[in-house]
C-alpha cells in the first residue's frame, strides 16, 4: 500500500454502509478500493430474469433488515 494519502469526508449513514460491507481482514482504503472496482450492473443485463431479480431484492432486502435488527438489538443491551 502506497504512503500517500487523502482525507474523506463520510456522513455516518455512509460510513455504516461501508463499515457493513468491509471484510474483517481489510482496510477501509481496501474496501472503497475493491467496490468501486465491482463490474457495473449493466454487465449482467439479461443474465436473470424477471422473478429472479425480484427474488435477489427481496432476499437482499430482508437480509438488510434483519442486519438492522441484530445490530439494534446488540446496541441496546
Amino acid at each position: 500500500m502506497g504512503s500517500d494519502y487523502k482525507s474523506v469526508r463520510l456522513t455516518e449513514d455512509a460510513y455504516e454502509t461501508l463499515a457493513r460491507r468491509k471484510r474483517e481482514e481489510e482496510t477501509f482504503s481496501e474496501v472503497v478500493t475493491r467496490l468501486a472496482s465491482d463490474r457495473p450492473i449493466s454487465d449482467v443485463a439479461g443474465v436473470f430474469t424477471d422473478e429472479e431479480v425480484e427474488r435477489i431484492r427481496s432476499r437482499r432486502r430482508e437480509s438488510y433488515e434483519s442486519y438492522a435488527t441484530n445490530t439494534e438489538d446488540r446496541l441496546s443491551e
